[in-house]
């Protein structure tokens, strides 16, 4: 921002104090959102504790959810009176733009019919795939050999490396609704500083398998229960370079997956057992998490664990007596 000409003279030393933020300043986004979380506020609805950008409201009638991206809304709910309200309100307060029934958001195609909703992202995987010359390769079943054990020393160094971390990059979003690619992305996203040969091959496998099904998504079934089911597992010494342990782990609401991860653990585990125990007390923080959020949807559900690991059981069941102090043995 510069003062009007001739306002100032060239060695004056005064600065302009806004009356209010502007567009391109710091602090210009922390402001809008404290400005709408407040007008949402004052219409009844409550702002989750486990998601700031989660807002909901219930009546005697009707129950409301808002989820807030930056400017863009989505609303939903089972009252369209209580839902139009909201629009009123709204754009009294702000003036927006009613887009109708979400079909696409922030590169997510959103598919609706009786059977439930779709979410994919096909559009940017062909954007991918064309960007990269793959739209006519031919494909792959799997997106990468679970034989190869990758590292930082083989291969040899890429001329430029700012090619394979603008793929990684376009391939980590792209795992928002493709997690059975989470893992491969996840091991070549440990090479972005210095990246090879190999590691970028290994990168354009993916691209072939993208090529095999690229409206591959989630999907969430409309007959599905709320009860709540996860996973965990981790692969012990996976790294060759390290010798950290990869955790992974996975939630589904039902028969719908909604939470996922596929991580290098940040220390070594000097046993399997402790790999996974690492890699289940990961997963217990994130189940911890969907438990409030479902608490602010107004869901009740029990949150069971499946550890295949029957070191890990006995474990949590000696803890649970008191028999045993876990801290003795692993250091978190």
């Amino acid at each position: 921002m510069q003062p009007p000409p001739g306002y100032l003279s060239p060695n004056d030393t005064r600065v302009c104090k806004l009356t209010k933020s502007l567009y391109g300043l710091k602090q210009a986004s922390r402001q809008w959102f404290c400005k709408l979380s407040d007008s949402l506020k004052l219409l009844g609805y409550k702002q989750s504790k486990a998601d700031f950008s989660l807002f909901t409201k219930i009546t005697e009638h009707s129950f409301t959810a808002i989820l807030v991206y930056v400017d863009d809304l989505i609303l939903g709910g089972n009252s369209m009176k209580e839902i139009n309200a909201v629009k009123v309100f709204l754009n009294n307060k702000f003036t927006i733009k009613d887009l109708g029934e979400l079909k696409y958001i922030l590169g997510i195609e959103i598919a609706r019919s009786d059977k439930g909703i779709n979410l994919c992202q096909r559009k940017y995987t062909l954007d991918i795939l064309n960007e990269y010359g793959y739209q006519n390769c031919k494909p792959y079943t799997t997106p990468m050999d679970c034989k190869i054990k990758f590292s930082k020393t083989e291969g040899i160094p890429l001329d430029d490396p700012k090619t394979y971390r603008t793929l990684i990059g376009k391939l980590i979003y792209l795992t928002v609704t493709r997690p059975d690619i989470a893992y491969s992305v996840q091991v070549l996203s440990q090479f972005l500083a210095f990246p090879t040969d190999i590691h970028m091959s290994a990168a354009h496998r993916i691209l072939r398998y993208l090529k095999n099904s690229p409206g591959k998504g989630l999907f969430y079934s409309s007959v599905s229960d709320f009860s709540i089911k996860g996973y965990t597992d981790s692969d012990w010494t996976a790294c060759i370079d390290t010798r950290r342990s990869i955790s992974g782990y996975a939630f589904y609401l039902g028969s719908s997956l909604i939470s996922w991860k596929s991580k290098k653990q940040q220390v070594i585990s000097r046993s399997s057992t402790e790999a996974e125990y690492r890699d289940a007390a990961n997963a217990v923080c994130e189940a911890q998490w969907l438990y409030y959020i479902l608490a602010d949807l107004h869901i009740q559900s029990s949150l069971p664990m499946h550890i295949i690991n029957l070191h890990i059981i006995w474990l949590i069941i000696l803890f649970s007596t008191k028999e045993l102090n876990i801290l003795n043995l692993i250091v978190i």
